[in-house]
């Protein structure tokens, strides 16, 4: 009877100076998990999901999108405890569907971990400048907002004539322009945050464990002085009827679109298995890390939505960036929680971005390490022992994204991306039961063959609720990163660093 395991082969090409330091324990992989996760999905996404989309029902949202969380985090958390690397998803992909698949999920990873991070930037940018308004700051208006808007979406274009001289494309006159020159705040702060992540994985993540905490406080002070203003009325009716016959406006349908874009809210528990490789136990700590995380960030969403919602009446929050503070300030009472809020939104989704960021190039690394990508990438720094250029690039390419588009845009295409990395570590993790069924699984997913095809079930279904555009933006990406694979990658790239092993 043979005896399956996944087992790490000799690498020739992972040299000591590509090696990273295990650092982390499952309090840092938890604190950086939550540090993903609650951000911009509760800072922003809230508030707005609810005036353009499902109403006081983006409650059923959210728990439609924890639920294909929950289902895809216990198939993650099988996988990193069996390949405990860097790469998250790409690197389970590559053990279990080849070198093609592995390259098409690390590429849709890539536009999950950038693309995020300048989504929650653009977020940022509306507390910072509200932050600068109370401290009687003018900070211009044409230099903290992005320049382009998407026609068509709520809210609506300021200027809907589309972006002058791209005739040759039709996909360029899906944007207007707003009159701004470029989102200056959230681009800085990338910058910022990017040599903090050079500086060292210790420093980054103590620091990321200090704006944690600051972010906790604030939505447990929100909680706290906001439940007794909730107003019961504003959730009448709960379902708000889809009157305009248009899909994802409000109604059931509303509730699936908007679970789609509200799943933007949950990204971040696999930034924890990105981490695998500076952690110091990860067979144990990895599951620890993922599945707390997103437990308490779920809990911590379901009640604080019920407080934003009962303290100002849907409808006003659709063009609002700061969705928190202003429901606060609605509160007469409450005005003087109005600047502590901006303080720790601010501190708390620079921690959301910074775990992007940080996913961001440990993904990069990890491509490069197996030839996907050129081998600079690959490099570690002598001193921090941190891959440094490839984070310096990916967070000069994030800042760009964050000074130019609106976030609207950037939350459909982070969330189509990480959806259908999902997917594929649901159906990864069954084939490695039947490839490997006696492999070494210090955490097994329970009920496997209910849990993943319900994985793929949820996560799917809100891919499917997503705009058409989105899905055409998620077949550009995806046509360059195929091109890429064949010009470079299907030629430099190594075999996979783990594989199924069957002993006798």
């Amino acid at each position: 009877m043979s005896d399956a395991a996944i087992s790490e082969q000799p690498d020739p090409v992972v040299a000591e100076d590509h090696e990273l330091k295990r650092t982390l324990g499952p309090v840092h992989l938890t604190m950086i998990g939550i540090g993903a996760i609650i951000g911009a999905g509760i800072f922003v996404y809230t508030g707005q999901v609810a005036a353009a989309y499902a109403g006081p029902a983006v409650l059923i949202s959210f728990v439609i999108a924890a639920f294909g969380c929950l289902f895809a985090g216990l198939c993650y958390a099988e996988f990193a405890s069996m390949i405990p690397v860097s790469g998250s998803a790409y690197t389970y992909a590559y053990a279990t569907m080849g070198r093609f698949m592995a390259w098409f999920i690390g590429w849709n990873l890539v536009l999950e971990y950038l693309v995020s991070s300048s989504a929650v930037a653009v977020g940022w940018s509306g507390y910072f400048t509200e932050l600068m308004n109370i401290l009687h700051i003018n900070f211009p208006a044409s230099l903290a907002n992005a320049p382009l808007c998407v026609i068509g979406d709520p809210p609506p274009c300021p200027h809907i004539d589309p972006v002058a001289g791209y005739g040759w494309t039709a996909f360029l006159h899906q944007f207007g322009h707003t009159g701004a020159i470029m989102n200056l705040p959230a681009a800085g702060l990338i910058l910022v945050l990017t040599f903090i992540l050079v500086a060292g994985m210790r420093e980054s993540a103590n620091t990321n464990a200090i704006m944690v905490g600051i972010k906790l406080v604030v939505v447990l002070l929100v909680i706290a002085f906001g439940a007794s203003y909730i107003n019961w009325d504003y959730f009448k009716p709960f379902i708000p009827p889809n009157t305009t016959g248009q899909f994802g406006r409000f109604g059931w349908s509303g509730i699936a679109q908007g679970s789609a874009i509200i799943f933007f809210a949950y990204i971040g528990f696999d930034s924890v298995s990105v981490a695998a490789q500076e952690c110091r136990r990860p067979q144990r700590d990895l599951p620890i890390g993922i599945l707390a995380s997103l437990f308490i960030c779920t809990a911590l969403y379901i009640v604080i939505s019920v407080v934003l919602l009962g303290m100002t009446y849907y409808p006003t929050m659709l063009d609002v960036a700061n969705p928190v503070s202003f429901a606060v300030g609605k509160i007469s009472d409450l005005k003087w929680l109005v600047p502590v809020i901006d303080v720790g939104a601010s501190v708390g989704l620079a921690s959301t971005i910074f775990v992007g960021l940080y996913g961001q190039s440990r993904i990069f690394y990890s491509m490069s390490r197996d030839g996907f990508l050129p081998r600079m990438f690959a490099a570690v720094h002598p001193r921090f022992k941190t891959p440094h250029r490839g984070t310096l690039i990916t967070g000069i390419a994030a800042a760009v994204i964050a000074a130019i588009f609106p976030t609207n845009l950037l939350g459909q295409l982070v969330s189509i991306g990480t959806l259908l990395a999902f997917v594929v570590v649901c159906a990864g993790i069954m084939i490695l039961r039947v490839q490997a069924p006696n492999a070494k699984r210090p955490f097994k997913t329970p009920l496997v063959w209910v849990v993943a095809p319900l994985g793929i079930l949820f996560c799917g279904g809100m891919m499917w609720s997503l705009p058409t555009d989105t899905w055409i933006r998620l077949v550009i990406w995806t046509a360059v990163g195929v091109a890429i694979y064949f010009v470079y990658g299907v030629w430099h790239a190594a075999p996979s660093k783990w594989q199924v092993k069957n002993e006798a």
